[in-house]
C-alpha cells in the first residue's frame, strides 16, 4: 500500500491499524523530507495521498507535488490501483483532473462535521447502504470550487459542497477518516480560536464520537481495501 505524506502533521493516523488488520504493509513516502515520489504504482495495491496545508499546484514550495500529480493521473487514467486522496489529496484528484480549488475559500471547518450523501453515493462500491447523513472530522480552510467533468459528487457539507468525489477508481475525501480525538487533542488552539472555533468544544465533540467515527470509517476504508485485494 503506497502513502504519500505530505506533510509531517498530517500522517496516516489510524490508516495503519486498519491496514494491519487487513494484512497489508504500508509504505510511507514522506515527500516533505525529501523522499522521491515513485513514477509509477509498480506492484502496489493501492494509492494514499494524505493532506497538507499547501494547495495542489504550490509547485514552488512543494517541488514535490508535480510527481505526486504525474503519479496519480497515470495510476487513474490506465486503472492501475484504487487510489484514495484525502484533504488535500482530495483537492489533488480535483486539480489533476480539471477541477478547481481555491485557498481560504468560504468558512473553515474543523473538528465533527455533518455530512449529507448525495444521490450518487447510493451505489458507490464504498459508500452504498450507509445512513443519509454520517458525521466526520474535518480541518481545511481550503477546498474544491469546480469539479472535474467526469467526476460524481458523492457528499457534501454546510460549508463545503463538495466533501467526496469519485473519479473512476479514484476518490477524494476533503474530511480527514484517519484522524483520531488523540490527534484532535494535540491541535492548536490558537488556530482554532483563529478559525472561529471554541478548542474545548472541538476537543469534545471528537472524544464523544469516537467509536462513531471509528466504525464508519473503518468500515468504508475495508470497501477500499476491498478493491485493493
Amino acid at each position: 500500500m503506497l502513502i504519500i505524506e505530505n506533510d509531517p502533521g498530517s500522517g496516516p493516523g489510524r490508516l495503519l491499524d486498519w491496514l494491519e488488520g487487513r494484512g497489508f504493509s504500508p509504505v510511507v513516502i514522506r515527500a516533505w523530507d525529501g523522499e522521491p515520489i515513485p513514477e509509477g504504482i509498480d506492484d502496489h495495491a493501492a494509492l494514499i495521498l494524505l493532506g497538507g496545508g499547501m494547495l495542489p499546484d504550490a509547485d514552488d514550495a512543494k517541488p514535490w507535488l508535480k510527481a505526486e500529480r504525474e503519479l496519480l493521473r497515470t495510476t487513474t487514467e490506465q486503472d492501475q490501483a484504487p487510489v484514495l486522496g484525502i484533504c488535500l489529496g482530495a483537492q489533488l484528484i480535483a486539480h489533476t483532473f480539471g477541477g478547481e480549488v481555491r485557498g481560504k475559500y468560504g468558512l473553515p471547518e474543523k473538528g465533527v462535521t455533518e455530512l449529507r450523501l448525495l444521490p450518487g453515493a447510493e451505489d458507490d462500491p464504498l459508500l452504498a447502504g450507509l445512513p443519509s447523513t454520517v458525521r466526520a472530522i474535518e480541518s481545511h480552510q481550503d477546498q474544491i470550487t469546480r469539479l472535474p467533468a467526469d467526476a460524481v459528487l458523492l457528499m457534501s457539507s454546510e460549508r463545503c459542497p463538495n466533501q467526496m468525489l469519485r473519479i473512476g477508481r479514484s476518490w477524494g475525501v476533503q474530511f480527514h477518516p484517519e484522524v483520531a480525538a488523540e490527534r484532535v487533542r494535540r491541535w492548536n488552539p490558537e488556530t482554532l480560536r483563529s478559525w472561529g472555533f471554541v478548542p474545548e468544544e472541538v476537543v469534545a465533540g471528537a472524544e464523544e464520537h469516537e467509536a462513531e467515527l471509528d466504525q464508519t470509517w473503518s468500515a468504508v476504508f475495508g470497501r477500499f481495501l476491498d478493491l485493493a485485494d
